[in-house]
């Protein structure tokens, strides 16, 4: 049975994407060209490969988060931004809820939904090998810094 190919109809103008050549075409970032002109967390490295910063992208940021061994983040959120991550590579936890009682552990595989305007901290649980993670945002990389909490106060961080 074919596919119905009707629904995949071009409806909209996606004039704004032209390149200056007057193309509308996909773009590429090459590896090692993206821009680490971020918003960050308190150590975490950015790089964005798709952004509103170096692509016609206006509606998502994607990028790779690398986190140095036994990193956390300060607390922080993500604006009205809805967060997609996956883990690359290493050990993350991410710490939520009142007085971040909470967390949840992720290894290599694993996907997260970070839900808009929800304070949490990242971190590396490996206090030997670093964490990579894949990163995707919608409107863009939105970087609220919060007052950071102690360590002491993160419920097994300290003896993870």
């Amino acid at each position: 049975m074919e596919p119905d190919l009707s629904k995949y109809q071009l409806e909209g103008d996606n004039s704004m994407y032209r390149l200056p050549s007057g193309l509308v075409a996909p773009v590429v970032t090459r590896g090692g060209k993206e821009n680490p002109d971020t918003a960050d967390s308190g150590g975490a490295v950015r790089i964005s490969g798709v952004s509103i910063q170096h692509t016609p992208a206006t509606k998502l940021w994607f990028g790779k988060v690398t986190n140095e061994p036994g990193y956390r983040s300060v607390t922080h959120h993500h604006g009205e931004a809805e967060t997609g991550g996956y883990v690359l590579s290493g050990r993350a936890r991410i710490y939520f809820g009142e007085k971040f009682e909470d967390y949840v552990d992720m290894e290599e595989g694993d996907w997260v939904f970070v839900p808009p305007f929800m304070p949490h901290i990242e971190c590396n649980l490996d206090r030997n090998n670093p964490l990579t993670w894949m990163t995707t945002r919608t409107p863009e990389n939105i970087v609220v810094n919060l007052q950071d909490v102690p360590d002491e106060d993160l419920r097994d961080w300290l003896t993870r």
